[in-house]
């Protein structure tokens, strides 16, 4: 997958609490002070990043729990 957008944090994707942290995290926080159009598009860009992110945790939990 092509980046999409690309901040200083990068949750580990084993990290339960990471993960929860970036997808809790509100649009706000990506573009500070920005208008409804604004908060609206990062929120578009921002939903499948933050899908990734869960089903990244999800992958690792699972090959973990194996082991």
């Amino acid at each position: 997958m092509s980046e999409i957008y690309s901040t200083g944090f990068a949750p580990d994707p084993g990290s339960a609490r990471d993960v929860l942290a970036f997808v809790l995290c509100p649009a706000e926080a990506f573009a500070p002070g920005g208008d409804a159009g604004e908060m609206e598009a990062v929120r578009e860009v921002m939903g499948p990043v933050k899908a990734e992110a869960i089903r990244r945790w999800q992958q690792a939990h699972s090959v973990a729990s194996r082991s």
